[in-house]
């Protein structure tokens, strides 16, 4: 299984968010690249990148740093936040990254979604972030009436090639993440999913390894890599022992 440290972009600054309210966030440097640099030189083979001010206003509002990280990291990079059309995909895409995350998007322009997935392939991600089980958008501020598990199922019809899944009341609150939903979502798809939301320690990092026989291919770490609960060597570790 992969670990992917995050990088969560605010004016700039790499910040983390507290269940996904960006009323509660905590700045963690003004240098995105040097953590880039940082984290790949403590063994992380990809970086996941995400524009939160793009997420919440509807258009990306770091690329600066985004392009900062690109050419710090030496390895793969998949960026997210604010991405709702094709010429977003191309920038990011032009400029080195990996792979694009589609997240309010897939859920309020399906057919632009569709296209996407259709022209793009393996370069496109679906992020799902879940509020008590239902689809939340906009930066995860605003809750649909969409059912996670069918949307994620209706989606990997539609053509998506992995997701990224997050339970938003575990994310950034360093209580441990949403195992169960975890195991739901991988068990309902069958496409590669990567968990995100809650990791605190080594122990949260081995129950989700054991989640990789049923499809969880890589797991996102962010605030307890800042805040030191976690060293991603060893977490990186553990995953790879199962």
């Amino acid at each position: 299984m992969l670990i992917f440290p995050a990088i969560d972009l605010s004016e700039g600054q790499v910040v983390r968010l507290h269940r996904g309210e960006r009323a509660q966030k905590t700045v963690y440097s003004d240098d995105p690249a040097a953590l880039a640099r940082r984290w790949v030189a403590a063994g992380g083979q990809w970086l996941h990148v995400v524009d939160l001010d793009g997420s919440f206003d509807g258009q990306p509002r770091n690329l600066p740093a985004v392009r900062a990280i690109l050419a710090a990291a030496e390895v793969p990079v998949q960026v997210g936040g604010g991405v709702r059309d094709r010429a977003t995909i191309e920038t990011y895409l032009a400029a080195g990254v990996a792979r694009v995350i589609l997240g309010t998007a897939a859920v309020r322009d399906r057919p632009f979604c569709e296209a996407a997935l259709a022209a793009f392939g393996e370069q496109v991600v679906i992020d799902i972030g879940a509020r008590d089980g239902l689809v939340a958008v906009q930066g995860w501020a605003e809750r649909t009436r969409l059912d996670a598990l069918q949307f994620a199922q209706e989606i990997a019809t539609a053509g998506a090639r992995r997701v990224v899944f997050t339970d938003v009341h575990s994310d950034g609150a360093l209580q441990g993440p949403n195992v169960a939903a975890q195991r739901r979502l991988a068990t309902a798809l069958s496409i590669p999913v990567i968990a995100s939301g809650g990791i605190t320690t080594l122990d949260d990092v081995a129950a989700i390894a054991a989640l990789a026989p049923l499809g969880v291919e890589g797991l996102i770490i962010g605030r307890a890599l800042y805040e030191g609960t976690v060293d991603l060597a060893d977490a990186i570790a553990v995953a790879a022992a199962g």
